[in-house]
């Protein structure tokens, strides 16, 4: 097994499978899993601070969304996932990083149609990952993104393990040797391949708005929160990679990365070239809030 950027082989790494903790390397679903066969699920990412995980309120909220929208249940009550969840943290002793949790309608015989199958069938999975997420080594000098093609299909606010439109932009994006990608859909920003996606001009921060066209971020809640409350101009609205390419600022934002600078879009330098004020403090901000949950 070749080891990962966590430091943790993935065969030395805990893995809870629908009621087991197990290692990875033992780890085993049905191929009749409707995930499997059609990408036919929902997942979180959700991250960890001090042992302890960070936002959790509202990555229940968003997997509830998934999960009501694509008519799949839960597998078991969101109290008995956050144990799950903080046992595989104790497990691996995983102090910084995050933890990846999917549910996927079950196994049943490979028919486009849902299964008869009643409530309580459905597959759970979930692992962790160490990761530097305060100390992020791109935080201080930012990093390039491209524009690539949207992909993807309309239910957007779905957070849906059907991953493959993502894979394939997120490909040509480190093809062309970027770090992300930037997806345009008629000739608009929608959002990154696996970030939301920010630009400031004059002190205002402007994103797309949450109407069905992006997944609804949870970072990127947080982050319009502390603009309004920090004196930043805020705009939901669409804006173009001509617009973005003259932005005094630009940044991402997901779980692991909370803020991070964008400092060239397509080879075209964004502001002066390194991280803006603007974005630096909406970074400190989100830092102070989650080390503030942690207790440190």
């Amino acid at each position: 097994m070749s080891a990962t950027g966590s430091g943790i082989r993935i065969a030395d790494r805990t893995v809870y499978v629908n009621g087991e903790f197990v290692r990875a390397e033992d780890a085993r679903v049905s191929v009749f899993d409707r995930g499997f066969v059609f990408g036919d699920g929902v997942y979180e990412v959700i991250p960890v601070l001090h042992q302890r995980l960070m936002d959790r309120t509202h990555a229940l909220e968003r997997l509830d969304c998934s999960l009501c929208s694509t008519g799949i249940g839960w597998p078991c009550s969101p109290e008995e996932l956050i144990a799950v969840l903080e046992e595989l943290l104790v497990r691996d002793d995983l102090q910084e990083g995050y933890v990846y949790l999917q549910i996927t309608r079950g196994v049943a015989e490979r028919d486009f149609a849902f299964p008869v199958h009643g409530r309580g069938q459905e597959s759970l999975v979930a692992w962790g990952v160490a990761r530097k997420i305060i100390d992020h080594p791109l935080a201080g000098t930012g990093v390039a993104v491209v524009s690539v093609p949207d992909l993807r299909w309309r239910r957007r606010n779905i957070k849906s393990v059907s991953l493959l439109a993502q894979c394939l932009s997120k490909q040509m994006a480190v093809a062309k040797g970027a770090y992300e990608g930037w997806m345009i859909d008629d000739g608009v920003v929608t959002e990154g391949v696996t970030s939301s996606a920010f630009i400031v001009r004059a002190n205002t921060l402007i994103t797309r708005a949450s109407n069905g066209s992006i997944l609804p971020g949870i970072r990127r809640k947080e982050i319009m929160r502390m603009a309004r409350e920090n004196d930043i101009g805020l705009e939901e609205r669409e804006f173009t990679l001509e617009e973005a390419c003259i932005a005094d600022e630009a940044f991402m934002s997901s779980a692991t990365t909370l803020v991070l600078p964008v400092i060239s879009i397509d080879g075209t330098m964004i502001g002066n070239g390194r991280p803006g004020p603007v974005t630096q403090k909406l970074r400190a901000l989100y830092v102070q809030m989650l080390l503030q949950q942690a207790g440190i």
